[in-house]
């Protein structure tokens, strides 16, 4: 399959801008989006026809007083434990929605993992390895992106660990 390099339009996002500026190959996929919807990932890999296991969701946890990203697939949920074992913490809890929004420069239910106000540490859940593509957040409600699970991980500085469940 070949990968399509899209060129920043007007309107673009500070992830398509990095993923632009890096020379790194991405697809944009948009989508009319319900705010209504109680789940903004899963209604992503819906309205996109993308199983549930390709989608993934940025997520910012506290882990031991320091904001850490976790990118885990939407069809499961974040371990707390195993991400705060990951990053060689000792808890970890989800962050205050507002100091998530704060730190990365994106609102709650558009956070990527690309582009943020300030470069967090990353950890992107190991089942993206399992892939050729996934999909992430572009930025805002209603825009995803669609890469290869390394360059994610080039770009955020993203360790690969087990950190989603079921």
């Amino acid at each position: 399959m070949a990968k399509k390099s899209r060129k920043q339009q007007p309107g673009g996002t500070p992830a398509t801008v990095a993923l632009t500026a890096a020379g790194t190959a991405f697809t944009v996929h948009a989508y009319e989006h319900d705010p209504a919807s109680p789940s903004y990932g899963e209604e992503a890999a819906e309205a996109l026809g993308v199983s549930a296991g390709r989608v993934f969701k940025t997520l910012v946890a506290d882990v031991d007083g320091e904001l850490v990203v976790a990118v885990v697939p939407v069809a499961g949920s974040l371990d707390l434990k195993a991400l705060a074992s990951a990053v060689g913490g000792k808890r970890a809890a989800m962050a205050d929605p507002a100091a998530a929004e704060r730190t990365t420069g994106y609102v709650r239910g558009g956070i990527s993992p690309l582009g943020q106000r300030k470069r967090l540490r990353t950890v992107l859940d190991a089942s993206a390895g399992s892939h050729t593509t996934i999909c992430v957040s572009a930025g805002r409600r209603g825009l995803e992106v669609e890469l290869a699970p390394a360059d994610l991980a080039a770009l955020t500085e993203a360790s690969l660990a087990p950190i989603g469940r079921g």
